[in-house]
């Protein structure tokens, strides 16, 4: 584990992952209409109705798991997606869950720089699964650069809450400039131009996921040794 953001931060454990996850839950149910009504526009008009369903039921499988490791947590958060959300946000944000408890491996603690190592596996295996770059309307538009942000705060010495309000705000820059592409992969896709002018959904998504991950770091959920 290496020192990262500010010194003196406490490593980060199951209770930071798991506050991450429900705040991750209480965002997709609040936002399910909304989401829904993105996807309406140049998907299947079940985005937020599928997401608010696969973190219900990733917070029911990660219930009692307090005592596991947050990278045991993580996976079983993208296994209950994969398995619970229809169409192609469960395997993609399952995936990507998975990326991300992979990276941490066993390990009981882990820092910022080993959360920024464990983001960068779970991008990866986003884009191995759905073959997406930046510019094509997806998830990667919010989430590369929100990964990006929140390297730029760690190396400036900022702490972990400074460093993931970066993340969440490059997030959402990312999700609105989704507006004016044309989507070039996924079900928008098939829209051609008809997709310009619209924002996308699992963009929208991704930027919630930040914006929760922003919640679980200023609420100082840490654990110490």
């Amino acid at each position: 584990m290496r020192a990262g953001g500010a010194d003196g931060e406490a490593p980060l454990g199951s209770g930071f992952v798991l506050l991450w996850v429900r705040e991750l839950a209480t965002r997709m149910r609040d936002q399910r209409d909304y989401l829904t009504q993105l996807d309406a526009a140049i998907g299947d008009a079940d985005h937020g109705i599928n997401m608010d369903r696969g973190l219900a039921a990733a917070m029911e499988k990660v219930g009692g798991m307090e005592a596991e490791s947050p990278g045991a947590i993580l996976e079983a958060v993208g296994t209950a997606l994969i398995f619970s959300v229809g169409g192609a946000a469960g395997p993609l944000y399952g995936t990507g869950f998975r990326g991300l408890g992979k990276a941490l491996g066993e390990r009981r603690r882990f820092d910022p720089e080993d959360l920024l190592m464990a983001l960068r596996a779970g991008l990866e295996a986003i884009q191995n699964l759905g073959a997406a770059s930046q510019g094509d309307k997806t998830i990667v538009d919010a989430f590369a650069p929100a990964i990006a942000a929140f390297e730029r705060g760690l190396r400036a010495g900022e702490d972990l809450a400074t460093s993931t309000a970066r993340a969440r705000e490059a997030a959402e820059d990312g999700m609105r400039a989704t507006v004016p592409m044309q989507a070039r992969k996924g079900r928008a896709s098939y829209l051609g131009p008809r997709s310009v002018g619209h924002q996308d959904p699992g963009a929208t998504s991704t930027a919630l996921l930040f914006s929760a991950l922003e919640r679980a770091a200023g609420r100082g959920a840490t654990e110490r040794p």
